[in-house]
């Protein structure tokens, strides 16, 4: 079982090199408007604050806000390659870098809660609103990371 994906070559066939941030920042942007659409969806379908409480919104703008504190950061800032200057240089960088990966990850455990403690244990009739909530941080907290490590530096360059 080991060997099973070992005769799977893919990169092989396509080559990625020039068009890799293309890719990655596409990528990244559909999943981004994926969550949001979800989220938009769920809200027309469920107007009112028993169907779907409006202060679950909270999820996503933090999900938005550490979408951008992730982004913001390089690759090469956190390395120390290219920031030396500011207040903190590159340590200020990974201490940025880590807490939007808090929030990240602080935001998706939120939604599971959300929708596991708000719809599912409560045994709503109606679940897609916790689900939305769920889906919408997913999806934005993985475009994140598809366009934090999708992109390469050196192509900018």
């Amino acid at each position: 079982m080991s060997g099973f994906l070992e005769g799977l070559r893919c990169s092989e066939c396509i080559d990625w090199g020039e068009k890799r941030n293309t890719i990655a920042s596409i990528a990244a942007g559909v999943l981004f408007f994926t969550g949001w659409w979800i989220i938009i969806d769920a809200a027309i379908i469920c107007p009112t604050m028993e169907e779907f409480n409006h202060s679950y919104h909270a999820c996503g703008v933090i999900a938005t806000i550490t979408f951008l504190m992730i982004n913001a950061v390089s690759n090469g800032q956190v390395r120390g390659d290219s920031y030396s200057e500011g207040c903190l240089g590159q340590t200020g960088a990974c201490i940025w870098l880590f807490i939007g990966f808090m929030l990240a990850f602080g935001s998706l455990i939120a939604s599971m809660w959300i929708l596991f403690g708000g719809y599912v244990a409560k045994e709503k009739a109606i679940v897609y609103s916790g689900i939305a909530v769920f889906f919408q941080n997913a999806f934005i907290f993985f475009g994140g990371l598809v366009f934090k490590f999708g992109l390469t530096e050196a192509l900018w360059q």
